[in-house]
């Protein structure tokens, strides 16, 4: 524990820890706005378009390293 020599000394430590706990606070607000935009049905959707993008582009850059074509089934009557 901290000893302290004057009020002084206690005031500039009390209003240190004033701001550094509305620091905390702004930053906890923050991460709340943050997370709210992250699950928005909007960010949702785009986060399942951009991914369906992105494997369409790995799997049609892949068939064409490799050469290898889609194959398809025909039913016949």
């Amino acid at each position: 524990m901290r000893e302290y020599s004057s009020f002084e000394d206690i005031d500039r430590d009390l209003k240190i820890l004033k701001l550094q706990t509305e620091i905390d606070k702004e930053e906890i607000k923050l991460s709340i706005e943050q997370a709210k935009k992250g699950i928005s049905p909007l960010s949702i959707a785009g986060s399942i378009v951009g991914s369906i993008l992105e494997k369409a582009l790995v799997l049609k850059a892949v068939t064409k390293l490799t050469g290898l074509k889609r194959v398809t089934a025909t039913v016949k009557d």
